[in-house]
Formats: C-alpha cells, sequence, structure tokens
C-alpha cells in the first residue's frame, strides 16, 4: 500500500472507536433531514471542526451522495499547520482512519502533478492536518469502492483556484471513473453570535445563488470569511466547468448553536452543486 498517513485528530475531532465513529455518524446522518438532489452532484463543501460542532452540519452535505456511486473523491482543504505555496499532494499509498484505510488514486494525482508546477508531491503537509482528515470517516460510512485524491492548499489565491480548477477538470474529463468533488471550510472564527451570523450569510448567499463573482469581491472586501476558502472557491470553479447549473445550501450552524456560548463562535455551512 506505500505510504499510510495515520490518523492525527482521532480521539480528538471525532471518536478513535470504530463502533462509537460509526453510530455518530449514522446519527448525523439520520438527523439530516433533506429534500433529494435531482441531476449529477458534481461537488460539495463540508465544514472541519470537531464533530461535536461540526459534524451535524457536515452530515446534510455528506447525506446528498448517499445511494450514489463514486470512484475518485477529489478532496480539497486548507493547511493550518505549515505555510508553503502552491498544493501539496499525496502521491501514492493511503489515509488511514478507524474505519479502515482509503487507497489514493495513483493515477489521476500523477496527471495532476504533471499539468501544473503548482501541484506539487508533499506528504509532510498532509502528516498532522485535520481539515481533510475528517471528511474521510463520512465518505467511507456512505461510499463502498472508492479512492481520494488528497489536497492540501497552501495558498488560496484566486489565481491558484483558477489553475487548480482547470486542471482537476480536465482529469475528470479525460478520465472514465465518476469523479466528486470535496471542498473543506469552516467560516467566520471568534466573532459574537450576531456578527457571526451576518459574515456567514454573506458566503451562504454566494454558495446559494452559485456566484463565484460575488463570492470572490465580498472575500477580498472581508464581508465574510472563510478558512478554506480556496479549497470552496475550486469546489465551485470546477462544478462550474463540470456544467453544474444548480446549488443549494444544505445547512448553516455556528458553535454557538451546540455549546450555548455565543460570545465567540466559529461558522459552519454546507452546500451542494449539481447539473440537471
Amino acid at each position: 500500500m506505500g505510504l499510510v498517513r495515520e490518523p492525527a485528530v482521532s480521539g480528538m475531532f471525532y471518536p478513535d472507536d470504530p463502533e462509537e465513529l460509526r453510530e455518530d455518524i449514522e446519527r448525523y446522518l439520520k438527523n439530516a433531514a433533506i429534500s433529494p438532489v435531482p441531476g449529477q452532484i458534481t461537488g460539495i463543501i463540508v465544514p472541519h471542526a470537531g464533530y461535536v460542532y461540526s459534524g451535524q452540519v457536515a452530515a446534510y452535505g455528506f447525506k446528498t451522495i448517499a445511494d450514489r456511486v463514486f470512484d475518485t473523491v477529489i478532496v480539497m482543504a486548507p493547511s493550518h499547520r505549515i505555510y508553503f505555496e502552491g498544493v501539496a499532494v499525496m502521491e501514492k499509498g493511503s489515509y488511514r482512519t478507524p474505519l479502515g484505510l482509503v487507497g489514493i488514486d495513483e493515477e489521476t494525482v500523477a496527471d495532476l502533478v504533471k499539468s501544473s508546477a503548482a501541484i506539487k508531491p508533499f506528504a509532510e503537509a498532509h502528516k498532522g492536518e485535520h481539515s481533510l482528515e475528517v471528511q474521510i470517516p463520512f465518505l467511507q460510512s456512505l461510499l463502498k469502492d472508492f479512492t481520494i485524491v488528497p489536497l492540501i492548499m497552501g495558498t488560496q489565491t484566486v489565481d491558484l483556484c483558477t489553475v487548480l480548477s482547470d486542471c482537476i477538470e480536465d482529469v475528470i474529463r479525460k478520465g472514465n471513473r465518476k469523479f466528486l468533488v470535496v471542498g473543506s471550510t469552516d467560516l467566520s472564527h471568534y466573532h459574537p453570535y450576531s456578527a457571526a451570523v451576518k459574515l456567514d450569510g454573506v458566503i451562504a448567499g454566494h454558495l446559494e445563488h452559485f456566484d463565484i463573482k460575488g463570492m470572490i469581491k465580498d472575500l477580498d472586501m472581508s464581508k465574510g470569511e472563510a478558512c478554506g476558502a480556496g479549497p470552496m472557491l475550486t469546489t465551485m470553479m470546477v462544478s462550474e466547468k463540470l456544467g453544474a447549473q444548480h446549488s443549494r445550501v444544505m445547512k448553516y450552524a455556528n458553535s454557538g448553536d451546540v455549546s450555548g456560548d455565543k460570545s465567540a463562535v466559529v461558522g459552519y455551512v454546507s452546500a451542494v452543486f449539481y447539473r440537471s
């Protein structure tokens, strides 16, 4: 299997006991009452905090892919631990969670690395990063036979998002596999509840209306916040390039809704993009 990326935040962000983890995810998914999403799903946006805070919001996004088949999931997440230029990918091996191993789609990774100097093999960036890891157990709970392309964004400029989205579109179009793109982001951090809801409402509005230009403008003007703006924008761009015409915000909440402490909260959103 080559390099195994071991869990870094199991037992902290989510349970390290497999049975407890399965039960938690099943409960989150059961509690996520959603209307069916018609057509073909190209991408989803999900949060990446500890499950006790954001797991329920994430479940609304992930539930849209229940009973669907995807061969490869391209998961994009921001780097919280180290700074580097471009996008870091693991070339080979697998990610381990308490639910088992998920292999890396080495062929797609190789194609991405060849497509742009901005996408670089850099396994070190993946070692302690939680923002990608926490998505894997949900995928393991919903999909059967699938591989991943794990991408950590060190920089999140609009130019990089554009380049990355072009590269991802190319590998999806040339492949004969069914792909899903997952963008990992949390929203505003440590504002009072009412201020957070206002800031996060700007981001949620652009997600709901599939407004990439408006999202870029308001992020640039600090009218909204997203620590994973790059993965979020890239997911939107890829979905648009693949012909998605529709989007839907599945759920918004913040940490104050869970803890009751509304003095300084973190915002979470899930959304889906699809074509009819």
